[in-house]
């Protein structure tokens, strides 16, 4: 009897990049919130991520992570945005479950050689493609974006235009002549410089980092899917709350907690991200009973004012770890799904 592997299957899957600054970024992003993916050997495409037994991880390419969620091979996926927009379809069967993961940042730009001194907006490309269309030769753009690319240029009037679809070293591609400008993904402009070309104003078509994803109908008729990606969105959510932010612990004296919790608030980078918590310590003489141990959450940025300031109402034994995780009741992402789903929370 024929199944449908995709709706009968009982394996989670989560499809992350298998090459590249992608791969490397996601893994390290995936340690930091405690989701360390565990790969056996290295030329395995299948690995496990131990603090979720249930899922199977899935290595592939950033393109063919966007178009395996999109037709349900796998349930979940984390890839840049770029990607997304180029092969997520109409926005049905892929859904953005978290959009700014805080890495593979990027932008989509135009550029064009530096000699084109003529050119330095969207509106000058536009006249120039009217003038090389009336001499039979229409711009030819180089890229791999081409849906993005043609959307984009249509609609500011750079048209006529031919695509080129190139898979690597765009950036040679006009001055060997094959390509008169390219639509290529850049963080620094770097190898653009590089290689005597320059980016236009108006030319940004997107900006991109990396974004967890998911199969509509996967979320939508399998719990187990939509447990799996409410505890990736807890830990995801918690370790981004808590980038940036250290945990504090002294020992203060005090009549009372009430008066420790005034001292504190007393001192402008103290007051935490909800006020101190304050509790007694408890001394091996029973008769000492004016100490207190206070615990806040700091900005890293004002770590250090904050210790000195501990110090001048009597703080010590001051200890300090970064924050890892930062939980609120439920991530605002999985509600936001829920809405997408047409579920109630």
């Amino acid at each position: 009897m024929f199944t449908d592997n995709k709706t009968d299957r009982r394996e989670i899957r989560l499809a992350l990049a298998s090459k590249g600054r992608m791969e490397a970024e996601t893994l390290s992003f995936l340690d930091g919130c405690g989701l360390h993916v565990t790969k056996l050997n290295p030329r395995q495409y299948i690995a496990s991520m131990p603090a979720i037994p249930e899922l199977e991880v899935w290595f592939q390419r950033s393109a063919d992570i966007v178009r395996k969620v999109r037709y349900g091979d796998v349930d979940l996926g984390i890839t840049g945005f770029d990607s997304v927009a180029e092969y997520g379809g109409n926005g049905d069967d892929v859904i953005v479950l978290h959009d700014a993961l805080g890495f593979g940042w990027c932008q989509l730009v135009l550029a064009v050689p530096d000699e084109w001194d003529d050119v330095t907006s969207l509106g000058d490309l536009a006249s120039l493609a009217r003038q090389r269309a009336a001499e039979g030769r229409p711009l030819r753009v180089g890229t791999k974006f081409e849906g993005l690319v043609a959307r984009f240029l249509d609609g500011h009037g750079v048209k006529p235009h031919q695509l080129i679809r190139a898979e690597g070293a765009l950036e040679a591609g006009p001055h060997m002549g094959y390509v008169d400008l390219i639509a290529d993904l850049t963080a620094t402009g770097t190898t653009l410089r590089e290689n005597r070309l320059k980016q236009i104003e108006g030319g940004t078509l997107l900006t991109s980092e990396a974004c967890l994803i998911g199969n509509r109908r996967a979320l939508k008729s399998r719990p187990e899917v939509l447990a799996v990606a409410k505890q990736l969105l807890e830990f995801i959510e918690a370790h981004l709350r808590a980038t940036g932010f250290h945990a504090i612990i002294a020992n203060i004296q005090g009549e009372s907690a009430e008066a420790v919790a005034q001292k504190v608030f007393s001192q402008p980078d103290l007051a935490g991200l909800q006020g101190p918590t304050i509790a007694p310590v408890y001394l091996r003489d029973p008769t000492v009973r004016d100490w207190f141990a206070i615990s806040i959450i700091v900005r890293k940025q004002r770590l250090v004012q904050a210790v000195e300031q501990l110090r001048a109402i009597g703080g010590s034994g001051v200890v300090v770890t970064p924050a890892t995780y930062i939980f609120e009741d439920e991530p605002a992402t999985y509600r936001k799904l829920l809405a997408e789903l047409g579920r109630e929370t």
